[in-house]
């Protein structure tokens, strides 16, 4: 055959390139065998972490092939994944100089409010409420206004630059702010020491994601990448000014309390704790009083209460309680100003750790130049009065000063333990992030999850392997074990390209790949399907492989390229997991178009031109479906009629039972909890509802279900999902604690609750999503299956040249999308595993879309031959024999993937139950729609134009002249 060579060619070095890529982890999975077998022995794993592989062309040691073995993701290795945002409200007052214009004010507020349900980046929602404002007042400001943005912090913006020319250099220089903080961020994470992390940005977003495998505590994580290192410098007002206003408060609550979040009994005065002041604060609070005092001044009663002294103050939390008043918290009131900033606002230069005359934790710190003349101002000014010393609006110290510092050395001291003074100049020293950030979204992973989810996965993977195996050579004899050998070297390329690309394989890529061993089994059964035809039909072996090659390639081209563009619309369209879905997919299906297509071509003719022999069979199955033929187009009313009854009921159901949405598309936080006993769903769902309270009284979203076993729930809850703050996580992680310590063991604490392994009862995954996050991704998924639609259309019609093809296929995959939904609809409260509408969910519509439509295209293209062939057909007749001699590459594709589908569905752990469920109806209804809809639609739309062209045997074996 032609191309023999070059196909053996790049066979071989593809093999030798992945040989060489898949070796560091394999070596590194060796040394780590030996260094368990030698646990206990220190000097003998030394050794064995020493010992070094020579290869002749390099050499390998376990420090260098750990850092290039195979990336895993969290839900295999265990870990931390987090998506921060960037603030970029503090990012446009920073290039504004923090301008007080009315107009630029109301439009921040505005795009904060848009922001929530938009999935438009933050300035550019900001230049249209901007426009909109300063139309609707007349204002006729220019952005290069030097109220605005034609200041000194924009050299570039001239008095006559347009205001096109100000957006672009606006957002040219917001990306290069987020640029920034994307390697400050990265600087962070490797002082935190987590190994192999991936840090990316999230094109077109001031979002960067975060992953690090074998991180535990995610308190530490979020601290370390929230903290903007924007230590801040200002004036504290003390308790004469401001006790005034605390009476007024302690007034009005008694008079309104309600409508400021707290009881009318409550007593504001004394919750302040005057009397225990040993500070420059203004108040001694309980730890478990500072919520209602935080609602209390946050309120807008309280806010409007304030007297002009105090107008723009702002009140503050120490950073943590004192050492002699362990259970309260000092708060400070800061003298601020209408823009918020800060008098001193400086990056620092160097910090480290130092002890003070008493032989405290201090931390020494050197300003940088604009700082340090700042800070002297500031001293100066205030001498005899405190400052207090601030970062991310927590109060460190605020001592009074006694001189003038000129130089810009200063000491922040706050109580510190060794390791919080190590993790403020770890982050210090890293460099400060241009604005504020916080965690949008969250993913906490326990290593003894991670560890059953690869046992899980690896369980599947064998026994769905072993299916196909045993499968293929059972039906197609000497040729199966040619598929066999394509799809071991399909899976060996596979590991090796991800490992090359340093992709990460995820629990979900897992499945992927499982799927592509279903698609190369596809891809051979057109090739063995259409040889057998050849062999039926008189030819030699040798020919009827020919032939059987050449008239399947456009069916797997056609089947292929559908199954590919729904994959790429996952990989844009998909976060997280989901990715690693699609990328192995699409992996998969490029490299199954190699190996059973060109390198299994090689392999076959190279047997049968040494005149050997190759069967395409085995006595059990030589002529299954040989003869079959079913009169389909005749039988289709019946079809319509079973459809539209299923798509009525499934709507009626998703319009009166709706659906179980998942965290990703509503906002809130899941955690996984072990316990050491069985535990009923329902009792623990009471207990938390009745802690998960909002402020005005009113129960939270929450749910408990069983998850995997009776000892093991799911817990969501929508509470306190506004709040985005390490201190909410913390909040909400305390109340689940109290609500379960009835069901954990005794002596458990918080600590070991919040960090469970296999040992020991607790969280062992956790996961939150913003409501912005979640509407970025519900908004995804929906366009993610609206350009999967549209693109097949696009295709088939293409592919076609009939549009009553793209009608039939785009109306078959509506259909199985519905019945999908309405079976999730119907079923969501009664199964016992997860069923909600997520992204697992929106990638396993999108999968079953390609798997549909390849049916469809393998029995279009028959269809497609047929009337290029068989003039003599009624169009009837011609749809009913195209369907009919396809039927055993249906049955055979169809069978080995649900096969497929179920083996990961009973083994591969709970996660991806959901998920498998899905793909089991979507796979059978599509295999259904591609026969009964698909095909009778576009036979429907065809009969008019051509029933009337066509003449000879009908379905009912009936001789009709055609009438011309």
């Amino acid at each position: 055959m032609q191309g023999k060579g070059l196909i053996t060619i790049v066979a071989i070095v593809l093999g030798l390139i992945c040989l060489n890529e898949l070796l560091p982890t394999w070596y590194a999975s060796k040394i780590e065998s030996q260094i368990e077998a030698a646990k206990g022995n220190e000097k003998e794993i030394k050794r064995i972490k020493e010992d070094t592989l020579n290869l002749g062309y390099t050499k390998l040691y376990y420090s260098r092939a750990k850092d290039k073995e195979m990336k895993l993701g969290l839900d295999l290795k265990g870990g931390i994944n987090v998506l921060l945002e960037i603030n970029q409200r503090d990012l446009v007052n920073d290039l504004t100089n923090y301008s007080t214009n009315p107009v630029l004010i109301e439009a921040l507020t505005k795009t904060d409010e848009v922001q929530k349900n938009s999935t438009k980046s933050y300035i550019d929602n900001f230049f249209e409420q901007f426009d909109a404002i300063n139309k609707a007042k007349g204002a006729n400001l220019k952005l290069a206004d030097p109220e605005l943005f034609g200041n000194t912090n924009l050299s570039e913006i001239k008095y006559n630059t347009t205001d096109e020319q100000v957006k672009s250099i606006v957002k040219r220089r917001i990306d290069l702010s987020v640029g920034t903080a994307f390697e400050v961020i990265r600087t962070r994470i490797d002082k935190l020491g987590a190994i192999q992390p991936n840090v990316q940005r999230v094109p077109g977003t001031a979002r960067i994601s975060v992953e690090m495998p074998g991180m535990k505590d995610i308190d530490k994580v979020k601290k370390m990448l929230q903290t903007s290192a924007k230590l801040q410098f200002w004036e504290v007002q003390q308790i004469p000014e401001i006790a005034p206003y605390f009476q007024t408060l302690t007034t009005m609550v008694s008079a309104k309390g309600d409508s400021m979040g707290v009881a009318k009994n409550v007593n504001f005065m004394n919750l302040l704790q005057l009397d225990k002041l040993r500070s420059n604060g203004v108040a001694n609070v309980k730890l478990s009083d500072t919520a209602a005092v935080n609602k209390i001044l946050n309120s807008k009663v309280g806010q409007s209460l304030r007297p002009a002294n105090i107008k723009y103050t702002q009140f503050m939390w120490g950073y943590k309680p004192e050492a002699t008043s362990p259970d309260d918290l000092v708060l400070y009131a800061i003298r601020s100003n209408i823009n918020q900033k800060a008098p001193v606002d400086g990056a620092v230069e160097t910090a480290s750790i130092s002890y003070d005359e008493l032989g405290r934790v201090v931390v020494d710190m050197q300003m940088d130049s604009k700082g340090a003349k700042e800070w002297k101002t500031l001293t100066e000014k205030n001498v005899g009065k405190p400052v207090a010393v601030t970062l991310d609006n927590r109060v460190y110290t605020a001592p009074n000063v006694v001189n003038a510092i000129p130089n810009g050395r200063t000491q922040i001291s706050g109580n510190f333990s060794q390791e919080e003074a190590k993790e403020l100049v770890d982050v210090l020293g890293a460099g400060k992030l241009p604005a504020g950030a916080k965690v949008v979204q969250a993913t906490q992973v326990g290593p003894s999850l991670g560890q059953e989810s690869i046992n899980a996965g690896m369980i599947s993977f064998a026994i769905a392997f072993l299916i196909i195996i045993v499968y293929i050579i059972f039906y197609y004899g000497g040729a199966g074990v040619y598929a066999v050998i394509a799809m071991v070297i399909n899976l060996f390329y596979i590991f090796g390209i991800m490992d090359s690309g340093d992709f990460t394989l995820t629990l979900p890529g897992i499945a992927g790949i499982v799927l592509t061993m279903a698609m190369a089994v596809d891809t051979n059964v057109i090739i063995y399907e259409r040889t057998k035809e050849e062999l039926f039909a008189g030819k030699n072996i040798l020919e009827a492989y020919k032939d059987g090659f050449k008239h399947a390639l456009s069916a797997i081209i056609d089947g292929h390229s559908t199954t590919l563009l729904t994959a790429v619309v996952l990989f844009f369209f998909g976060t997280g997991p989901i990715k690693g879905f699609a990328l192995t997919l699409m992996i998969g299906i490029i490299m199954t178009l190699f190996t059973s297509v060109l390198l299994s071509r090689v392999m076959i003719f190279s047997r049968l031109n040494k005149g050997k022999h190759l069967s395409v069979w085995t006595p059990p199955t030589k002529n299954l479906f040989r003869n079959t033929w079913i009169d389909f187009i005749g039988k289709r009313k019946y079809a319509y009629i079973i459809s539209a009854v299923l798509t009525v009921i499934c709507v009626v159901s998703m319009v009166t039972h709706g659906f179980k949405y998942g965290i990703d598309f509503t906002g809130g936080r899941n955690y996984v909890v072990r316990f050491d006993k069985e535990v009923n769903a329902n009792d623990v769902e009471e207990k938390l509802v009745k802690l998960f309270k909002t402020e005005d009284g009113k129960n939270s979203s929450v749910e408990a279900k069983t998850f995997g076993n009776s000892s093991q729930l799911k817990i969501s809850t929508d509470y306190l999902i506004e709040d985005e703050s390490l201190k909410a996580d913390q909040t909400i992680e305390q109340k689940l604690f109290e609500g379960l310590k009835g069901d954990l063991p005794a002596n458990i604490t918080l600590a070991d609750f919040k960090s469970a392994d296999k040992d020991h009862a607790g969280i062992i995954s956790s996961e939150k999503v913003g409501p912005t996050v979640a509407d970025d991704i519900q908004t995804h998924g929906i366009l993610a299956v609206v350009a999967a639609l549209a693109g097949i259309f696009i295709y088939i019609l293409f592919r076609f040249r009939k549009w009553q093809f793209s009608l039939g296929a785009v109306a078959a995959l509506f259909h199985d999308a519905v019945i999908i939904l309405g079976t999730y609809s119907l079923l969501h409260k009664y199964m016992p595993f997860n069923m909600e509408i997520n992204q697992d969910f929106i990638a396993a519509i999108l999968t079953v879309l390609g798997y549909s439509i390849n049916d469809t295209v393998i029995i279009f293209d028959r269809i497609r031959e047929y009337l290029k062939e068989k003039k003599s057909l009624t169009l009837a007749g011609l749809f009913d024999d195209s369907i009919s001699s396809t039927l055993g590459r249906t049955f055979n594709t169809s069978f080995t993937t649900i096969l497929v589908i179920l083996a990961i569905f009973i083994f591969g752990g709970d996660n991806l139950r959901g998920f498998m469920f899905a793909m089991l109806i979507g796979i059978g209804f599509g295999t259904y729609s591609s026969i009964f809809i698909a095909s009778a639609i576009a036979y429907d739309f065809l009969k008019k134009g051509k029933e009337d062209e066509v003449h000879g045997k009908t379905t009912s074996n009936k001789e009709v002249l055609a009438s011309k």
